[in-house]
C-alpha cells in the first residue's frame, strides 16, 4: 500500500512539474516574441505544442504561433494557427495592445470566414440541449450564440439570413430556457391578464409549433382576409376571430383550425404572457 501511494504521489508531482514547465515555456515564448525573436519563439512554441501541457494552453500556444508566423511572413501557416484559436475561442479578438494592425486584420479575415459556421453549430447544439431539457446548457449556448452574433467582425453577415433569423430564434429559446421568476402574491382584486401585441416593447413574440391554414381550393370568390388570435400563457389559442372575411364557410373552417394551433408562448420579462397575433390570409388573384 505504501509503495502504491508513493507511486501515485510521484505521478502527481511529475504531472505538476510538467504543467509548471509548460507554463514557464509559454511565458518564455511570449517574452521572445515581444523581443522580436520570432524564430526562437516559434521553435519553443512548436516544442511546447508537442509536449505535455494543459488543454487550456492550446489557444495561447496557437495564438502566439500565429503572431510569430505572421511576423515571419508565413501567411498560410499563420491562418491555420488562427483557425485553431477561433475554433476553441471564437470570441477572441487581438487588441491593439496585443498585436499590430496587420495581425488584427489577419484574425479578422479568418473570423469572418469561420464564425457563421461556428454560430450555426453552437445554435444547433444549444437547441438540442433545450429539447432534451438540459436548460442550463441550452441557456449558456444561446447566450454565446447571441454574443457572437453581436461581434463587429461579422456585423454584415449577421444582418442578413440565415444569421439574422437565428438571432430572433436564439433570443426566444434563451428566454424559454431561463428560470421562471418567483411567483408573486395575488392582488386583493384580481385583474384580467393583459393581452400584449406587436406594439408592446420588450415582449418576445410567440413562436409557432403548429400553425397551418386550411387549403383554399374549394373556396368560392375568395378575398384576402385577416385572422386575429389570442395565444394564452400555455401557448394555446384562447380565441380566434376574423377581422376581415375571406368567405363565410372558409372563415368558420379557419377559426376551427386555429384553435388546434400550438405555440411557444410570448414572454415579457421572462414570464409567459397572453399575446394578440394578427395573421394575413393572402389569396392569389383575389380582388
Amino acid at each position: 500500500m505504501r509503495t502504491v501511494a508513493m507511486c501515485a504521489a510521484a505521478t502527481i508531482l511529475l504531472a505538476f512539474a510538467r504543467t509548471a514547465a509548460a507554463q514557464e515555456s509559454l511565458l518564455a515564448a511570449r517574452h521572445l516574441y515581444s523581443a522580436a525573436a520570432y524564430e526562437d519563439a516559434l521553435a519553443l512554441l512548436n516544442r511546447l505544442r508537442e509536449s505535455a501541457h494543459r488543454a487550456t494552453d492550446n489557444r495561447y500556444i496557437e495564438q502566439y504561433r500565429a503572431f510569430c508566423l505572421l511576423a515571419l511572413g508565413r501567411t498560410a501557416e499563420a491562418e491555420r494557427a488562427i483557425a485553431a484559436v477561433v475554433t476553441v475561442a471564437p470570441a477572441y479578438r487581438p487588441s491593439a495592445t496585443d498585436a499590430s494592425p496587420s495581425v488584427r486584420s489577419a484574425f479578422r479575415d479568418v473570423r469572418r470566414r469561420m464564425l457563421p459556421g461556428i454560430i450555426q453549430q453552437k445554435y444547433a447544439s444549444a437547441k438540442a440541449a433545450f429539447f432534451r431539457k438540459d436548460l442550463a446548457t441550452a441557456r449558456a449556448g444561446f447566450k454565446q450564440v447571441l454574443e457572437l452574433l453581436a461581434d463587429p467582425d461579422i456585423a454584415q453577415a449577421a444582418s442578413v439570413p440565415p444569421l439574422s433569423e437565428m438571432r430572433t430564434l436564439a433570443t426566444g429559446f434563451r428566454d424559454l430556457s431561463s428560470p421562471m421568476p418567483p411567483a408573486r402574491p395575488a392582488p386583493a382584486r384580481p385583474q384580467p391578464p393583459r393581452i400584449y401585441g406587436l406594439s408592446d416593447a420588450g415582449v418576445v413574440p410567440p413562436m409557432a409549433i403548429r400553425q397551418s391554414l386550411p387549403p383554399l381550393a374549394d373556396v368560392i370568390a375568395p378575398r384576402p382576409g385577416i385572422l386575429e388570435i389570442v395565444i394564452d400563457e400555455a401557448g394555446e389559442v384562447e380565441s380566434a376571430r376574423m377581422r376581415a372575411s375571406v368567405n363565410a364557410a372558409y372563415d368558420r373552417h379557419v377559426i376551427a383550425t386555429a384553435r388546434s394551433w400550438r405555440y411557444w408562448p410570448a414572454r415579457f420579462r421572462g414570464a409567459p404572457v397572453k399575446y394578440r397575433k394578427i395573421i394575413q390570409i393572402k389569396v392569389r388573384g383575389a380582388r
